[in-house]
């Protein structure tokens, strides 16, 4: 299911980045009584009454000024606005209505987006009484909150949750597997697709996604019916796309949610940067299965052993996806193209795979029969028996007898043995630790 998104804009040191923690119930935004502090667009998952949506953190707009930061930072906010769902205008009622609040709601009213006006640092009864003059921006019913205490984010986030799209998959099949491209910029996500679609030539039709501009690209290979989702193709806004080193992760992450498969693309041209690991951490954390994907590989001087040390490189970047199978080819050229396909359906099926039970407790317990659990202060952890509980991706409960005894390290290591057991090639597991008598 596609999550909507709401974006939380407005001028610098209004308190943004606090609102979003406290939404998010985490602390990925970096907090700082410093204007422009907040540099990027940041992501989180949120749920309120039910209703799960995901936010960004956007750098304060800031209207006046040459300086490069600032413009990057309005940029971004503008792409963030332009991704949103719903929009939460963030004021700060220390300051009251400033003429940099006035700008902000000029583009928040272009957008044509739903807003929740929100004034922070309500901390005190004297500071509730100033949140009236937000009226005169046009929003309705401003909401007073204190980042700093947590009050009124209850009353913030019903107002969000009310304003929320009810958004929908595009109905397909179960059989049929749902592919998202994602990379940084200059990766060649575009000629792939057309590369795959080319030399199939099997396209039954364009349908326009829950993505909006994304395009949901249906065809068939072998008998196997796929989806392609295309998130390089991105509305265009001027120079604004060209003129930002991010690309629109909303819409990557969109795509991600919707997919049964995810294709990491990699210059092989440039090699790895720091960029492609969050790129690809976006795919982890949704538990979704992985293939690392490295083009232009016909540009690459190579030896006999060139694609061995560059998929060492990759393993030795990507420690959390050591599960991803790499496929090397060039979209420009097709050469190893007729790979891809094949190792994207082999991976769904393991995204699916379900173990019995009786299988599945075979195998732990020969690998704590081999290297049983460390004590703590006498105590030693004792694992009663494991299920597994839901596929896409796989997810195993182990039942024992003190789930705080079980060490991440010891959790891993039971997670590799499961996957050396029955493979799960290029899907996450995904490991919870229950007391037993949790079980009803």
């Amino acid at each position: 299911m596609a999550r909507p998104v709401v974006a939380i804009v407005g001028r610098p040191n209004v308190g943004k980045s606090t609102i979003f923690n406290r939404l998010i119930g985490d602390r990925l935004a970096i907090v700082e009584d410093k204007p422009g502090i907040t540099r990027d667009r940041i992501y989180g998952g949120a749920e309120w009454n039910g209703k799960l949506f995901s936010v960004i953190d956007t750098g304060g707009i800031e209207i006046d000024g040459d300086d490069m930061i600032l413009k990057s930072i309005r940029v971004q906010a503008e792409l963030a606005i332009e991704e949103a769902d719903v929009i939460v205008f963030m004021c700060d009622a220390k300051s009251g209505v400033t003429g940099s609040d006035e700008e902000v709601a000029q583009i928040l009213y272009r957008s044509g987006k739903p807003v929740v006006l929100a004034v922070n640092k309500v901390d005190n009864m004297k500071r509730a009484e100033d949140i009236y003059e937000f009226y005169s921006l046009g929003f309705g019913d401003p909401i007073g909150i204190s980042g700093s205490h947590g009050t009124g984010i209850g009353d913030l986030l019903d107002a969000v949750v009310d304003s929320l799209p009810d958004l929908t998959d595009d109905e397909y099949d179960d059989d049929v597997i749902k592919v998202a491209l994602i990379g940084r910029p200059n990766v060649g996500k575009s000629s792939l697709v057309n590369a795959i679609l080319g030399e199939e030539r099997v396209i039954v039709s364009d349908i326009a996604g829950t993505t909006r501009d994304a395009i949901d690209t249906p065809f068939e290979k072998d008998g196997q019916r796929y989806v392609l989702i295309d998130t390089a193709g991105m509305r265009k806004r001027g120079k604004v796309y060209e003129t930002t080193e991010k690309y629109s992760v909303m819409r990557a992450m969109r795509a991600i949610e919707r997919a049964d498969v995810v294709l990491v693309l990699i210059n092989g041209e440039e090699g790895i940067i720091e960029q492609d690991k969050h790129i690809a951490g976006y795919a982890y954390e949704a538990g979704k299965a992985s293939v690392f994907v490295v083009n232009k590989w016909d540009v690459v001087e190579k030896d006999d052993k060139t694609m061995q040390n560059f998929e060492n490189k990759i393993r030795d970047h990507f420690l959390f996806m050591t599960y991803a199978p790499v496929v090397f080819l060039s979209a420009k050229t097709k050469q190893r193209l007729q790979k891809l396909l094949p190792v994207v359906k082999h991976v769904a099926e393991q995204h699916t795979l379900r173990v019995q039970t009786h299988l599945l407790n075979d195998v732990v317990s020969d690998a704590v029969a081999i290297n049983p659990p460390p004590t703590d202060k006498g105590r030693r952890l004792r694992i009663n028996y494991v299920t597994q509980v839901a596929v896409k991706p796989p997810t195993m409960v182990v039942f024992v007898n003190d789930p705080e005894m079980m060490h991440f390290s010891y959790e891993r290591y039971l997670e590799n043995k499961i996957r050396a057991a029955f493979n799960f090639e290029g899907t996450p597991i995904r490991i919870f630790t229950r007391r037993k008598s949790d079980e009803s």
